[in-house]
């Protein structure tokens, strides 16, 4: 499965850093893709790009969001300014990440049906020897 059929992103970038925030189209798939979308895998994922290929990859997590924020320090070849790629925009890394393969994600195990409740009890014992009157106070 790849990245994108989970989620999108935003992406920028600043001088050499490049960041993109992984969103997830659903609240539920957050969990997957916290536990997915590791800051490991996506250095490993962009090696080509990081300068020497061990750039700083950092992971953010905004659960609130349902998203994943990752900064890339010397992803950029210098930057957008200096640089005479044309390929290595922070756009253009986000579109990268979102064809990242994630492997097999099968869907979540559903929740198992709650134990049915008891039948209620037609003759009831009282709660204690007193009465109650209409109002349901004790005598």
């Amino acid at each position: 499965m790849l990245l994108h059929e989970l989620a999108h992103a935003r992406s920028g970038d600043k001088g050499n850093v490049s960041d993109i925030t992984v969103i997830a189209y659903e609240a539920r798939d957050f969990a997957l893709l916290r536990g997915l979308v590791t800051a490991e895998r996506v250095q490993r994922h962009f090696s080509a790009f990081l300068e020497g290929g061990e750039g700083a990859v950092r992971r953010y997590e905004l659960p609130h969001l349902g998203a994943l924020k990752f900064v890339l320090d010397g992803a950029l070849d210098g930057g957008v300014t200096r640089s005479l790629n044309l390929d290595t925009h922070g756009k253009c890394l986000g579109s990268l990440l979102l064809g990242m393969d994630i492997g097999d994600v099968h869907a979540p195990e559903p929740e198992p049906e709650p134990e049915p409740s008891p039948e209620p009890n037609p003759n009831p014992e009282p709660e204690s020897s007193g009465t109650r009157s209409s109002h349901g106070t004790r005598r």
